[in-house]
C-alpha cells in the first residue's frame, strides 16, 4: 500500500440491487480483505479491514434497492479501484478527490463517466478535462423560445377541468366504469403536467 495514497469520495449517488452488493463482497473476499457485513430493516453495512483501519460502507435500503450513503476517505489503492468499479458499474454520480504529494486531482463523475477533471496545487487550479455538453447553446435558445409547452399547458388545463367534471358526474351517478376511466385519463394528464413542470 502506498502511504501517500489517499482518495476521498464525496456526494456519492449510487443505486444498487442486492446482487451488486453481493458481487462487491465477493470481489473484496477474492482480493483478500477481512470483512464482515450486517443487515437491518433500513440498511446493509459492509465493514472492511484495511491494515489498521476499518472502512464501513453503508447502503440504505430503498424498497427493493439500496443507495450508498456518506463520504469516504480510502487509503488503500485496491479498495479504491473496487469502489470506482462500483461507480462505473452502477452508472453512479460522485466527486472523487485524489490527494498525492500536496496535489489534488478532482474528478466529477456523472452516470459512471468523468465529466470534469481539475488539478489543484496550492492556490492554483487547472481544468485538465471537461466533457462538452450534449446540448448546444443554439438548441437551448431554440427550446426556450419555443411556445409549444405554453400552448399545450393552456389546453391541458381545459382538459383537466373537463375530466374533473366528468369524474364528478360519474361519482354522482355511481357509474364505477366511468369513474375508473376518468381516473385513468386524469393520471395520464397529471403525468403530462409533471413533464411540462406545471
Amino acid at each position: 500500500m502506498n502511504k501517500s495514497y489517499e482518495v476521498e469520495y464525496c456526494n456519492l449517488e449510487l443505486r444498487f440491487d442486492r446482487r451488486q452488493i453481493q458481487n462487491l463482497i465477493r470481489d473484496l473476499i477474492q482480493e483478500g480483505y477481512s470483512l464482515y457485513w450486517s443487515e437491518t430493516e433500513g440498511q446493509f453495512l459492509v465493514s472492511i479491514r484495511t491494515g489498521r483501519k476499518l472502512v464501513k460502507l453503508q447502503f440504505q435500503r430503498m424498497k427493493n434497492r439500496y443507495k450508498i450513503v456518506g463520504d469516504y476517505i480510502i487509503k488503500d489503492e485496491k479498495l479504491s479501484e473496487l469502489i470506482e468499479k462500483l461507480i462505473n458499474d452502477t452508472r453512479g454520480h460522485a466527486v472523487v478527490k485524489r490527494i498525492k504529494d500536496r496535489q489534488i486531482v478532482i474528478e466529477s463523475i456523472m452516470f459512471g463517466e468523468i465529466i470534469r477533471l481539475v488539478e489543484v496545487s496550492g492556490m492554483e487550479h487547472r481544468i485538465i478535462y471537461q466533457k462538452k455538453p450534449f446540448v448546444t447553446i443554439e438548441e437551448m435558445i431554440k427550446a426556450f423560445q419555443s411556445k409549444r409547452a405554453e400552448e399545450r399547458a393552456v389546453v391541458l388545463r381545459y382538459e383537466l377541468d373537463y375530466e374533473l367534471s366528468m369524474l364528478f358526474d360519474a361519482i354522482q351517478d355511481n357509474d364505477e366504469e366511468a369513474v375508473n376511466a376518468s381516473k385513468e385519463k386524469l393520471t395520464a394528464l397529471r403525468s403530462e403536467m409533471l413533464q411540462l413542470e406545471l
